[in-house]
């Protein structure tokens, strides 16, 4: 039958990941990402899980890599400056190969910033923020639901590509509450529990990082002391032991990076609304999407062609989708709470020539749908005048 809920976006994520097995948090207090820390201190000890605090992000990054390879589906959650902090270990959980996530609340920047007022200035960070070259998949929902519902995501694609995985919200999100219906699809999600073999002699090494099958993008993964197997940041072989050959270094780059972009169609998600005869696309994410929503609609009263382009895989971004949304329409308008980061990215597909038109505040105010809506008139009469 399902039921009603009202949830802060902070405790929906606890616990969706509790729903989806998280058994173990490390994390280290911090605005506007706190409440997660302490729904999991209260939750996971009920169902047999371990919340840990640690001294700082980085040894909270590195304790729920380690939990992860001793067989724990593992999260911990920060916003920007300890997400810089777990920098380092996010590569080290990339190279290696072990899923788990991290959850960013993101808060205005650099530094300490604004702790208590939104950002979505950390979306570059997200991608780019480790050296080397390397993929990452980020999530990134709008309301209390779907923070609740990719949460889940979040820990399947962890486990389903063998690597860390990050939820972005902002700190509207964390803190807003809201009411949603919880389905019984949604009390029962699909949980993607982790591939490994059933059985390894003791004596075999085993193999975590070969390529077991071309039609699936990773190696099973069995926990940590059930096999014998070594685990290192160095390129190594498919039994974990560093390897400094050319080839080794080239073919493990090239598998860290494959194994996501070649799934990338399967991965993206994404909504629309009113896009099929739009001539004007606004394209937002996050809280800036439900002003966005809000704007498409008065535009549509004063017979404005316009729709709505959500990305919710922020990475990889869907760029199929909106390659065919620049295609089809005459502007695109980008509403974002930085000074570009999404723009960026699609100036960067917009092979087109399409007319592109950012919205942006780094205030810690949110963008009104009003401010939206002003833009879409002033491209529209631009449109009509031309």
């Amino acid at each position: 039958m399902g039921r009603i809920v009202f949830m802060q976006g902070n405790e929906a994520v606890a616990l969706a990941a509790i729903k989806a097995g998280c058994r173990f948090f490390a994390g280290y207090p911090i605005t506007p990402s706190t409440e997660v820390a302490e729904v999991m201190a209260r939750e996971l000890p009920k169902v047999g899980g371990k919340f840990i605090q640690m001294e700082d992000e980085i040894a909270s990054a590195a304790a729920i890599i380690g939990a992860s390879l001793a067989g724990v589906k593992s999260m911990t959650a920060t916003s920007g400056p300890g997400f810089s902090l777990m920098q380092e270990a996010l590569g080290y959980a990339t190279m290696t190969e072990t899923p788990c996530v991290f959850v960013d609340v993101m808060r205005g920047g650099p530094s300490t910033g604004l702790p208590t007022k939104p950002s979505q200035g950390d979306l570059m960070q997200i991608r780019w923020g480790r050296h080397g070259d390397q993929q990452i998949i980020a999530l990134y929902p709008s309301t209390v639901e779907e923070a609740y519902k990719y949460t889940i995501k979040a820990f399947n694609y962890a486990e389903t590509y063998r690597t860390p995985v990050v939820l972005i919200m902002d700190e509207t999100l964390g803190h807003m509450r809201e009411s949603f219906y919880l389905s019984d699809e949604d009390e029962n999600p699909e949980i993607i529990e982790r591939l490994t073999e059933a059985a390894i002699e003791e004596e075999d090494l085993f193999h975590p990082f070969g390529f077991q099958d071309e039609n699936y993008p990773v190696n099973p993964l069995i926990e940590m002391g059930k096999a014998r197997f070594h685990v290192s940041g160095l390129v190594h072989d498919e039994t974990g032991f560093p390897v400094g050959s050319t080839q080794v270094a080239d073919k493990v780059i090239k598998h860290l990076d494959s194994k996501i972009r070649l799934y990338a169609e399967e991965i993206a998600i994404y909504d629309e609304y009113m896009t099929d005869d739009a001539e004007i696309i606004v394209v937002a994410y996050g809280t800036v999407a439900r002003s966005a929503m809000k704007a498409v609609k008065m535009a549509r009263e004063d017979r404005i062609p316009v729709g709505l382009f959500k990305p919710i895989s922020i990475w990889p971004f869907p760029v199929s989708k909106m390659k065919n949304i620049l295609k089809k329409s005459q502007a695109v308008i980008i509403a974002e709470m930085n000074l570009g980061q999404m723009a960026l990215e699609i100036s960067r597909i917009n092979k087109f020539g399409k007319h592109l038109e950012l919205v942006n505040k780094v205030d810690g105010d949110l963008i009104s749908p009003r401010e939206i809506l002003n833009s879409i008139t002033a491209v529209w009469r631009r449109i009509i005048e031309f």
